[in-house]
């Protein structure tokens, strides 16, 4: 059968990782292109025998020449295609997110078919980023179909990055429907509240993917002394609180993070003065406070945003750890992360053995932490799991 896509045929043996399940072809593992197809558009992916494998996004221009849509291998890339994948999105949100809670990711990139697409829903405000040529290309059927499903007061594009330069897109960062000239929303997350930046804001605004870990550390901080590092905008800092903490102090080098920290802890009713927020390098504060804490939470930005960065990365993540577990007092916990895609999960576990070790510390490891249900995986897919934490007790 003659596909109705241009079409791309992989060198012997390349077809392996699909079949395992990964949702890439490198550009290294394409033998011939037949049609002319330009950057963003679909295609269909054969063996090196012309038996059919997938259909997905194609794009000459960057490494990662081929993503997968879907593997049958008969279907139309319509409307009703993409209608019906947000259908299934929201159904799956629909069970596994709580009452109490109107803030979710809505479309995980590869984790719900979407290669180069995110999706954050707040409350009645949405917003999407979008990576990938190919999801460039398929957005007017993406946002119609998004209103179509949900209804939204506003769609925000929240479009920027390096990921966009790579596959040959300028940033883009505007309203698609709607303009709030607030840029901010208020949502529930467990109860909580939390007012989102969504224009200025890192990311989408919010941290969505660690929803199950501020409830797992919330839950642990009856009577404890917390210190939040990298506090941004002191969502485990709320959680803590509303735990039962004895104090939090949160820390942060940036001054608006820092202010809508204080403005989230008033929010739920919580003093600044008893929980207070400190503008400051976190680095610095590590070195030279005295104080010993019961609980540190530890969840920087992505030190390592390339390869090239892995090696001064590790270094950073091995003195914070190091820095943070001297800091902790007898008994405490340390929940610390890596959210670089770069730094794998077992070079993570290296380098906080490696902390350990330097602090002159014994931790026993309690859990490993990663997000939460609505930033799915492909189980062939590692790199979709960029958020990594661990859990440990001295």
């Amino acid at each position: 059968m003659s596909s109705i896509y241009p079409e791309i045929t992989l060198k012997k043996g390349r077809e392996a990782a699909l079949l395992r399940g990964h949702p890439w072809v490198f550009s290294g593992g394409i033998a011939a292109v037949k049609g002319n197809p330009e950057a963003g558009d679909i295609v269909s992916a054969k063996d090196s025998t012309g038996k059919p494998l997938a259909i997905g996004f194609f794009n000459p221009r960057t490494d990662i020449a081929f993503r997968v849509l879907t593997r049958n291998v008969a279907a139309i890339i319509s409307s009703d295609f993409w209608r019906e994948r947000i259908r299934a999105a929201c159904n799956l949100r629909q069970r596994i997110i709580a009452s109490g809670t109107n803030a979710c990711r809505l479309i995980n990139a590869e984790g719900d078919g979407f290669p180069g697409l995110i999706v954050d829903v707040y409350d009645s405000t949405v917003v999407i980023s979008i990576t990938t040529a190919g999801m460039e290309k398929q957005k007017k059927p993406v946002v119609d179909a998004l209103i179509e499903q949900l209804n939204p007061r506003v769609i925000y594009e929240q479009s920027r990055g390096k990921s966009r330069t790579l596959e040959g897109l300028v940033n883009n960062t505007c309203f698609l429907l709607g303009n709030d000239k607030s840029g901010t929303v208020a949502v529930k997350e467990n109860g909580l509240q939390f007012t989102i930046d969504y224009v200025g804001g890192q990311k989408t605004g919010f941290f969505l993917d660690q929803r199950v870990n501020r409830e797992r550390i919330g839950a642990l901080s009856r009577d404890a002394r917390v210190l939040n590092c990298f506090a941004y905008t002191g969502a485990f800092s709320v959680y803590c609180a509303a735990g039962g903490a004895q104090n939090v102090v949160s820390l942060d080098i940036s001054h608006s993070a820092c202010a809508a920290a204080r403005q989230n802890l008033q929010r739920n009713g919580y003093s600044p003065e008893l929980h207070p927020v400190v503008e400051t390098d976190v680095f610095a504060y590590l070195r030279n406070v005295q104080e010993k804490f019961d609980i540190i939470i530890l969840d920087p930005p992505a030190f390592a945003k390339t390869k090239r960065d892995v090696v001064p990365a590790s270094r950073g993540y091995r003195e914070i750890n190091m820095q943070a577990i001297k800091k902790l007092a007898p008994g405490g916990i340390l929940a610390t992360f890596s959210c670089s895609n770069f730094i794998e999960e077992d070079l993570f576990g290296k380098i906080i053995r490696g902390a350990i070790r330097d602090a002159g510390a014994d931790l026993r490891l309690l859990c490993r932490l990663e997000a939460g249900p609505d930033h799915p995986v492909l189980p062939g897919h590692p790199e979709g799991k960029y958020l990594k934490g661990l859990l440990l007790a001295s």
